[in-house]
């Protein structure tokens, strides 16, 4: 949520902390009556010393440091009075988030880390990761040829990573059926348009931003998907593709019937492999991205997608809320002594105010902790 501040109703949680200002205040006299007489002593000696050349005194040599320590101490009394103010935080919807999971034949294929079921399920805890769920909310359907919703639209974690724990090593299509041997992209897609009207149903509509994650390699891929992917357009729900696999591919299991026996189809291919391009244009049709496992970092994937639809997200309205500020005079004390460092000379005077400047900043830091 975007904060604004407004720091001319600042008050301090500890304000008998601000008699301690008197101390920098005292020392702000000081460096005054110090820059003065530096600025009289150099006008008496350019008047006193006759040389060949025009003598030049550095305006204010050190001085300026000393000043930037004055501030610095000052703003860290003021970060120990524990300022804050009112602020106000332009809230925003959250995500409805729906992982379209490919859990076909093809998802068995060994051309990446383990198979490529496993792979999805390593992105997917990545995704469940990135969300923040605070107003974000997931859910998933499984698809091959027939497609099988597994959550619907929910705010709890547990219950999407209860799936991810227990499913992550094989589909619950089982590669003995003959529907797994299908991917029907249309299905899918279907069955994510129907978790969300289903949940509107329920639970009214969601200010939510929607987005559909589809995990799939492409294979073979059957279905009008066109008919699909203009519900969700209708619907107003993008369409990011996250492909799995390698353009070479990887030799498909065996299909059996209830008898063991092999089953060689001349219909079905023996090498399973990503299709990059289709998939790419699905997501261009779906009005999303898309994004390539081994060849994007997961988390990367995970936080464009979460960004992307968080930004379609619409506003909420303004909350009013308290904001701590002392770290924010913390971070500002921090600099000037490093900025004040750099009018420094003496290069064991420089060593010296460093090693002071850290362990002042340590005491603070344990005292405000």
């Amino acid at each position: 949520m975007p904060v604004r501040i407004d720091f001319r109703q600042i008050t301090f949680a500890q304000p008998e902390m601000l008699w301690l200002l008197v101390v920098p205040a005292l020392l702000l006299v000081l460096w005054v009556w110090q820059l003065v007489r530096r600025r009289v002593v150099a006008e008496q000696l350019r008047r006193a010393r006759t040389l060949p050349v025009r003598e030049r005194f550095a305006p204010l040599g050190d001085l300026p440091f000393w000043l930037c320590l004055i501030l610095s101490s000052a703003l860290l009394i003021l970060a120990l009075a524990r300022p804050h103010g009112p602020a106000t935080a332009v809230r925003t919807g959250g995500v409805d988030m729906v992982i379209l999971q490919d859990g076909s034949a093809s998802m068995y294929v060994q051309d990446v880390a383990g198979t490529r079921w496993q792979r999805s399920v390593k992105f997917l805890r990545i995704l469940g990761d990135s969300l923040a769920w605070n107003n974000d909310r997931i859910a998933m359907a499984l698809f091959a040829h027939i497609a099988a919703p597994q959550i619907r639209l929910t705010k709890d974690p547990n219950t999407f990573f209860f799936f991810v724990d227990h499913l992550d090593v094989t589909s619950p299509f089982r590669i003995e059926d003959e529907t797994t041997w299908d991917t029907n992209l249309e299905q899918g897609i279907y069955w994510g348009v129907r978790l969300v009207e289903r949940d509107e149903e329920i639970h009214g509509k969601s200010p939510n931003a929607k987005a559909f994650v589809l995990v799939t390699d492409g294979q073979a891929w059957s279905g009008e998907v066109e008919k699909s992917l203009k519900r969700a357009q209708d619907a107003g729900i993008p369409l990011f593709v996250v492909g799995v696999g390698t353009l070479g591919g990887g030799r498909l299991p065996e299909f059996k019937d209830k008898e063991g026996n092999v089953v060689h189809d001349p219909e079905v291919p023996t090498v399973a492999r990503l299709d990059r391009a289709g998939l790419q244009k699905l997501a261009t049709a779906g009005g999303g991205q898309y994004f390539e496992l081994d060849r994007d970092g997961d988390r990367h994937i995970a936080t464009t997608i979460i960004d992307t639809a968080k930004r379609m997200a619409p506003s909420l309205g303004a909350q009013e809320q308290a904001e701590e500020l002392y770290w924010r005079f913390l971070v500002v004390a921090a600099i000037f002594p490093f900025i004040g460092m750099v009018f420094l000379r003496d290069r064991a005077e420089l060593w010296i105010q460093a090693i002071g400047v850290t362990g002042a900043a340590v005491l603070v830091m344990v005292l405000l902790g």
